[in-house]
């Protein structure tokens, strides 16, 4: 059985790590950050400090795209994005790893302290029963303050993660 993640898609442009696993790996992705990669491509603004790095991320950004956009996935895609909540058929990136596309929606249930993109994280992980993969620090803090019963793991520790059953704290 894979090891499941919920994670937002550009964490996957950045952390190639995430597409070689040593395990066989399910991502459960919000759609809406699916939708944020079409917003860092075409922005000027840097996604990462270093330009050479930057052009990396933004090619693996746009090859990310082009991969949703394909018939065959834009197909499954459009099925899951036809009710709240239903999830994609498992798309696969490899043998190793495959995504589910979730149609998640905000509800403002954690208030102002956590951001749209942030609930819809938390509210997939809780339904799914899945931990969070980030790199956030300050989004770990709020989940810790806020004592919001989901586990998360940074995605230095994605090795850490993909090892035998952690305790679950939902």
């Amino acid at each position: 059985m894979p090891r499941r993640f919920v994670i937002e898609a550009v964490m996957m442009t950045i952390y190639g790590q995430l597409l070689s696993p040593s395990n066989t790996v399910q991502y459960y992705i919000p759609y809406s950050t699916i939708m944020e990669l079409y917003e860092m491509k075409d922005h000027p603004e840097q996604v990462m400090p270093d330009p050479a790095d930057d052009a990396h991320v933004k090619q693996k950004i746009a090859e990310l795209i082009a991969y949703f956009e394909d018939s065959f996935n834009k197909k499954k895609l459009e099925r899951a994005l036809a009710s709240v909540w239903r999830e994609s058929p498992p798309l696969p990136i490899n043998d190793l790893v495959s995504l589910i596309v979730v149609n998640a929606i905000d509800n403002a249930e954690y208030g102002d302290a956590v951001d749209p993109v942030e609930t819809e994280l938390i509210l997939t992980s809780m339904r799914t029963q899945a931990p969070i993969l980030t790199d956030q620090f300050e989004f770990m803090d709020k989940v810790i303050d806020g004592s919001i019963p989901v586990q998360m793991f940074d995605i230095e520790d994605f090795e850490y993660a993909l090892e035998a059953d952690h305790p679950q704290f939902f």
